[in-house]
C-alpha cells in the first residue's frame, strides 16, 4: 500500500494536484443544466417511484438547479471537513482516497442529474435501474478504499468503538470494505433484474450487513488491550464518593 502523504505538504490540505476532477464534475452538472434550460418544458419529473417511473413533477428551476446546488454544497462541505476535524492530521495519510471518495459522490449525482435531464427531454429511461447501477459502482469503489481510511471523526465507519480503538478501526474497515463490495454487487444485480423485489432485497441485505459491521466493531474493540473509553476523561473528573 502506497503512502498518500505529500512530502512537505500541510496535513490539513487535501490533494490539490487532482482537485480539478471534482471541479470538472461540478462544471459538467451546471453545464448540462444551462444547456437543457431552453430544451425542457416548464415542468419536469423530479422524483421517481420504485418502478422507475416519475411520481412527482416540479418546476424547471427545481429539476435543473436543485441537484447541482446540492452537489456544490457537498463539494464545499467535504473540502472543509479536514479543516475542522480534530483528527485532521490523519487526512495526509489518505488524501488520494479521500479525493476519490469526494469525486465518486459527486459522480453519482452527475449521473442521476444527467438521467433526469434525459427523461425530461423525452428519453424513456428507467431511473431506478440507473440509480441502482450507479450506487452499485460507487459501493464497489468505496469498498476498495475502506482499508486506506485512517482514524478521523468524519470519514469512514465511525462508531464509539472504532473511534477509541485503532484495532477496531482497522479491522472494522477491512470488513466494511467487503460489505460495501458485496452491496455493490447486489445493487448491480438488482439493476440488471430491474424489479421492486430485487431493490427491496438489496436494501435489506445491505442493512443487515451494516448492522453486522457495527456489531463487529464492538467485539474488535473488546479484544483490543489498548482500547479507550469515551467516558474515561469524565470518570477521571468525577470525584470519588469518599471525598
Amino acid at each position: 500500500m502506497t503512502d498518500d502523504r505529500e512530502h512537505g505538504g500541510d496535513a490539513t490540505i487535501i490533494s490539490k494536484r487532482f482537485e480539478w476532477v471534482p471541479l470538472l464534475i461540478l462544471l459538467a452538472m451546471w453545464g448540462i443544466s444551462g444547456w437543457a434550460w431552453q430544451r425542457v418544458g416548464e415542468r419536469m419529473p423530479v422524483h421517481w417511484g420504485p418502478d422507475g417511473q416519475p411520481d412527482r413533477y416540479g418546476s424547471r428551476a427545481e429539476g435543473l438547479l436543485l441537484v447541482p446546488a446540492i452537489a456544490t454544497g457537498l463539494y464545499v462541505l467535504l473540502l472543509l471537513l479536514p479543516l475542522i476535524d480534530p483528527g485532521r492530521q490523519a487526512y495526509s495519510l489518505f488524501r488520494r482516497a479521500y479525493l476519490v471518495i469526494r469525486a465518486c459522490i459527486l459522480g453519482v449525482l452527475l449521473v442521476i442529474h444527467s438521467a433526469a435531464v434525459l427523461v425530461a427531454l423525452g428519453y424513456p429511461l428507467d431511473m431506478t435501474r440507473w440509480v441502482m447501477a450507479t450506487l452499485g459502482i460507487m459501493f464497489l469503489v468505496l469498498g476498495n478504499l475502506m482499508g486506506k481510511i485512517r482514524p478521523n471523526f468524519f470519514v469512514g465507519i465511525r462508531t464509539p468503538w472504532t473511534l477509541t480503538s485503532k484495532r477496531s478501526w482497522v479491522k472494522t474497515h477491512r470488513l466494511g470494505g467487503w460489505a460495501f463490495i458485496l452491496s455493490g454487487v447486489l445493487f448491480l444485480v438488482a439493476a440488471w433484474i430491474s424489479s421492486t423485489e430485487a431493490l427491496i432485497g438489496s436494501l435489506v441485505i445491505m442493512g443487515v450487513l451494516l448492522v453486522f459491521v457495527v456489531a463487529y466493531s464492538y467485539f474488535a474493540w473488546r479484544s483490543d488491550p489498548d482500547r479507550r473509553s469515551l467516558f474515561s476523561r469524565v470518570q477521571e473528573d468525577v470525584p470519588s464518593q469518599g471525598h
